[in-house]
């Protein structure tokens, strides 16, 4: 039996008599959050680390806390809390430590160096607004959520986003019905409401299908949002749960671009939504290098020797989603995290929906449905064309061109890297102006004529580059452009690429689906080969 030398029992027990009981106690840190200017205090996300890379979670006093850690790998680390708009406390060992605090997309962040000693610490952190999108007609929401419903509350106010879909029916095996419900006749289902700008629709499913029978064999996923009925049936084939979805006024939102099954969905269940800024788009550092289908080789896009970067990622998404438009379908962009499941917060990426007053989630909805919309992980977009805002249809006839303006406006924490138009899946910046805000963000402008004699479509686009390689983006939805005698023609190349995708999935589960799922395959690619027949060089 081992036993400690004489003098190390003589000089533990010496410690412990010598030592006052404060040594050993931690010391409180309290705060609180509030707005610079009012001095209202904010709900908001908070994250507490020492020097020694421990961290800590603060408590409410007398509201709501939600603590949330993910991690992938070293460094894409989320941990942090939530907090109701009241004080907070957290014991603490003796030591360094720094608080950081956000409110959503629309104030500065802030960090703030503390030290505890021997005796309790307060902080008064005061957030500064840079820019106020709901008092312009903007309010945010997050199309892919995994947090608990009974969080949520918490959450959005912390994070200030006004539209929440959490995804309380889900399913990862094909042929089986979502969990969640039993009886897809149970329509009673309303908006929760949070307050009067903050709301939550609660029945929305995730089909998400890693397993056919008994064998591993990804397929991809799609959401169903904003529906009443419980799905009772599984998938595939798909085009039932389509045809279900668009009875109850449900939209159909596509997942990741390059999930095995992700090119045969639209043209068979007709795709509403493309998540543009998805859930492999994080604060933290990027970590999907090398997931899923890969692109094209005329995307160009970024890669270094793990895979993708972050930013050859984002790009991979917007050159699939510029091919989709080309080819003719017309699917809104907007933003999903996965937050619940992934290390990012609620609202990272999230799209803006611009909504005549007073605001409701089924004004909410119906502009995001119409396109009245951007997506961004930072920089606020304002971009109309001939005054109108995106997702507008313009009719032209005869054989003169026509003249459009479009008038930009960006503003962002930090300076832009400049704004882009992409007409056609063509991009080219435009010339710009920037100055600082009142506010003390930046301001970016820009304005142009395009002239138009064809079907076409615009979309505008920013990027702000981060510290560390890192970079946030902002993009609208599509103006389109209808001439009924001169229709799109996607690229070949564009064409070939979506081809590809479904030809490969039809060798790759030939042998894995039943007949009617191979059939819908089959009938996306005929749907692609026939708008091939009308593409250009």
């Amino acid at each position: 039996m081992f036993e400690l030398p004489p003098l190390a029992v003589a000089c533990a027990i010496l410690a412990l008599h010598v030592l006052p009981p404060a040594a050993f106690a931690d010391v409180a840190l309290r705060g609180e959050v509030v707005d610079a200017r009012t001095s209202a205090p904010l709900p908001a996300r908070v994250s507490v680390r020492g020097s020694d890379g421990s961290w800590h979670f603060p408590r409410s006093e007398g509201g709501t806390a939600v603590r949330y850690e993910k991690q992938r790998f070293a460094r894409s680390v989320e941990r942090h809390v939530t907090l109701s708009a009241h004080p907070f406390l957290v014991e603490l060992p003796r030591g360094s430590y720094t608080i950081e605090v956000e409110h959503g997309k629309e104030y500065f962040p802030a960090s703030r160096r503390v030290e505890i000693g021997d005796e309790p610490v307060r902080v008064r952190i005061a957030l500064r607004r840079w820019i106020d999108m709901a008092s312009l007609g903007w309010y945010s929401g997050d199309t892919h959520v995994h947090r608990p419903l009974e969080e949520l509350p918490n959450i959005m106010l912390a994070e200030d986003l006004n539209v929440a879909f959490p995804l309380v029916h889900w399913v990862t095996r094909a042929f089986e019905a979502p969990s969640g419900g039993a009886s897809d006749e149970d329509t009673a289902v309303a908006p929760i409401r949070v307050d009067a700008t903050h709301v939550i629709w609660p029945r929305n499913t995730e089909y998400e299908i890693f397993t056919v029978g008994d064998a591993r064999h990804t397929l991809g996923a799609f959401f169903v949002l904003g529906h009443r009925a419980i799905f009772s049936s599984g998938v595939p084939p798909v085009a039932p749960i389509a045809e279900r979805a668009r009875r109850d006024g449900a939209l159909i939102e596509l997942d990741k671009h390059n999930w095995p099954w992700s090119m045969a969905l639209v043209p068979v269940m007709d795709v509403d939504l493309f998540e543009l800024s998805n859930n492999h788009v994080w604060r933290t550092e990027f970590h999907f290098a090398g997931f899923g289908e890969r692109e094209a080789e005329y995307m160009r896009v970024e890669r270094d020797a793990a895979g993708f970067t972050e930013r050859g990622w984002i790009d991979f998404g917007l050159e699939n989603y510029y091919a989709l438009l080309d080819c003719g379908f017309r699917l809104r962009p907007t933003a999903g995290t996965a937050s619940g499941v992934h290390p990012v917060p609620l609202g990272f990426g999230r799209v803006y929906v611009h909504v005549d007053r007073p605001f409701s989630y089924d004004a909410w909805f119906r502009g995001l449905d119409r396109g009245r919309s951007f997506v961004t992980t930072g920089p606020m977009m304002f971009v109309t064309v001939d005054r109108r805002l995106p997702g507008e249809t313009f009719r032209l006839e005869g054989d003169a061109p026509r003249d459009f303006r479009i008038d930009v406006r960006v503003v962002s924490e930090t300076p832009i890297d400049g704004i882009e138009i992409v007409r056609n899946g063509e991009a080219r910046a435009l010339a710009v102006a920037s100055k600082p805000t009142d506010a003390g963000a930046v301001e970016t402008t820009a304005r142009e004529t395009v002239s138009i004699d064809a079907s076409s479509w615009i979309v505008v686009r920013c990027f702000e580059s981060r510290p560390g390689g890192r970079v946030r983006f902002a993009h609208t939805a599509p103006f389109h452009f209808e001439h009924p005698e001169r229709p799109l023609r996607p690229r070949r190349e564009q064409v070939a690429y979506l081809i590809h995708r479904v030809e490969s999935q039809i060798e790759r589960s030939g042998a894995v689906l039943p007949a009617e799922a191979i059939a819908e395959y089959r009938a996306a690619l005929e749907a692609y080969r026939e708008i091939a027949r009308r593409a250009r060089q």
